[in-house]
């Protein structure tokens, strides 16, 4: 996702700043160390701050430094709503930066406020294969096939089966996805859809209010029983709230 105040890098920028966050103005600056051991200060404007360290000269996503990054965003999550910052944002001058946050400032302060008292969960279901007896049963064109290969055997019958199985087993999947999705969906203020492909076919995130977690979490329980034999679940969270920042509004005109 475009970061709403910033520009996004992965290599060594000269004098540039390592962006955590946005929040509003009057919090205090994290305590734990940043990116390469860097101090995190904080730069105010428009009612608002950005936390910042100086960038390495060397940016890779060693796990230290995913690590402090997470950590420099729990601490600012902590003391109030946040705009969070994937990994590796930089913003080339700090008179840059604060140009930014001033041009923006009305469209990041809504997003704040959107966020504020929420945490994100995201919500990842995967195949989960080999209920092919319920699914023959099931699917008169399945049932079909595997009767006649049983009948007459042979490998590219029993390769044609083991597709269609597979072919099956992905839709019945899918299909208790969206059961899934239309299940937890009114639970969230807002959802957001991730990237899926053949056997993870579903990723979503959830913008919960902070005293809703723990009954989405039974909810999420219930319909992981009710599809347990189509579709494995897992959640993870509470996240700072990634998928809800949204790309800075385009200039007029453009």
């Amino acid at each position: 996702m475009t970061a709403p105040v910033t520009t996004t890098a992965t290599g060594s920028e000269l004098k540039s700043l390592y962006v955590y966050g946005i929040t509003p103005a009057g919090i205090r600056a994290p305590r734990s160390p940043g990116v390469d051991g860097a101090p995190v200060r904080l730069l105010t404007d428009s009612g608002l701050c950005a936390a910042v360290s100086d960038a390495p000269a060397r940016l890779l996503p060693r796990r230290r430094d995913l690590h402090a990054h997470q950590a420099v965003l729990d601490e600012l999550a902590a003391q109030g709503p946040l705009l969070p910052m994937r990994f590796a944002v930089l913003s080339p001058r700090t008179d840059a930066l604060l140009d930014q946050l001033r041009a923006d400032s009305a469209h990041l302060t809504r997003q704040l406020e959107e966020v504020r008292g929420c945490v994100e969960l995201n919500v990842k279901g995967t195949v989960v294969p080999g209920h092919f007896a319920d699914l023959v049963r099931r699917d008169e064109s399945l049932r079909s096939m595997a009767l006649r290969t049983r009948r007459r055997p042979d490998y590219e019958a029993n390769v044609r089966l083991g597709e269609a199985l597979a072919l099956g087993v992905r839709r019945e999947a899918r299909r208790a996805a969206r059961e899934v999705l239309d299940r937890l969906t009114p639970l969230a203020v807002r959802t957001a859809g991730g990237t899926t492909d053949g056997d993870q076919v579903l990723s979503a995130s959830f913008l919960l209010r902070a005293g809703e977690e723990r009954r989405f979490r039974e909810a999420v329980d219930a319909v992981a029983r009710a599809c347990g034999d189509r579709l494995a679940l897992s959640v993870t969270g509470p996240l700072p709230c990634y998928s809800f920042v949204e790309p800075r509004p385009a200039t007029a005109g453009r």
